[in-house]
């Protein structure tokens, strides 16, 4: 359930973000990503070494991936997500272990 950070109101789901303070949608969005089911995501090391990626990217802007418009976090926190960069920056996820694209 939404709350508007405001005023400690309920409210509907099309809240915009930029009405929450960033630390409160931070928040939420860890705990949207440790709450996802282990087989759909990708190890913490995969993890982490997708978003080193994405933190040397040019086309990261606060936290959201200029080239399709996701948050970061989320799509490198995914199994079956890439980068949409084209060649994938992210290279591919076999068994837990990042290997660049050749």
């Amino acid at each position: 359930m939404l709350y508007c950070m405001k005023e400690g109101l309920r409210v509907c789901k099309k809240c915009l973000l930029r009405e929450q303070s960033e630390e409160v949608y931070l928040q939420k969005l860890e705990n949207y990503i440790a709450g996802l089911d282990e087989e759909d995501r990708v190890s913490q090391e995969v993890y982490e070494s997708r978003l080193a990626i994405c933190g040397e990217c040019e086309n990261l802007l606060k936290g959201m991936c200029r080239l399709c418009g996701c948050y970061v976090e989320l799509r490198a926190s995914l199994r079956v997500r890439k980068c949409p960069a084209i060649p994938s920056k992210w290279g591919r996820c076999m068994d837990g272990v990042h290997q660049e694209i050749k």
